[in-house]
């Protein structure tokens, strides 16, 4: 068993991302954080959580709702996206509810098939302009990526589940995080895909 020193040497080769799937900069984040911990043999943990609740808890809001950072919003992703050589568009039915949607990624979180469910998610979301609001909708892309509708329903609709969702909810709102993408390695907290750089100089000092 590993003593106290061992354990936060571990815990400090970790990236712990809290996030939503309906933020566009989580979808970012997404694409870059797997690369970056394993360039320096760490691991990227992550915590899927409600971002509506932590806008309530925490009196933030999505700064969609003011036309002007929109306007920036959109292009400064646009940017990143360039960067870092993914394809990205703005969702035109965003922002979205996105209650279910992480429901599923927390049922799918400890299972082999996290990754694909992620993918075929923010995918439809942020590149292919799917309107996940509709049941129909998210059936479609769900089948389509090999998964079976009705039984991620059941998955979603399990107390268990739901009791979890809450629990990193609040355990994002308790560390301090008001937004998403939120990165922690050790007890230092990044907000925003425009900080990875920092995330990776933190992480790099762990090794």
């Amino acid at each position: 068993m590993p003593n106290q020193q061992q354990r936060d040497t571990i815990m400090s080769q970790q990236i712990e991302c809290f996030f939503d799937v309906g933020s566009p900069a989580s979808y970012l984040a997404w694409t870059q954080l797997p690369a970056i911990a394993a360039r320096h043999s760490g691991q990227v943990i992550w915590k899927p959580m409600l971002l509506g609740a932590v806008f309530q808890a925490t009196g933030n809001h999505s700064p969609v709702t003011i036309e002007a950072k929109r306007q920036y919003l959109l292009e400064d992703l646009q940017r990143f996206a360039h960067h870092y050589e993914v394809p990205f568009t703005l969702n035109p039915f965003f922002p979205i509810n996105t209650l279910l949607l992480m429901r599923g990624a927390v049922a799918y979180q400890d299972t082999p098939h996290f990754q694909d469910y992620l993918t075929a998610i923010f995918t439809a979301i942020w590149v292919d302009e799917q309107d996940m609001r509709q049941p129909e909708v998210i059936s479609t892309v769900l089948a389509k990526a090999g998964f079976e509708p009705e039984q991620v329903l059941e998955r979603c609709s399990s107390p268990k589940i739901k009791e979890r969702l809450r629990q990193v909810t609040d355990e994002a709102v308790q560390r301090g995080v008001f937004g998403a993408p939120t990165m922690f390695v050790g007890d230092e907290m990044f907000f925003g895909q425009d900080r990875l750089m920092f995330v990776e100089e933190a992480l790099a000092a762990t090794t």
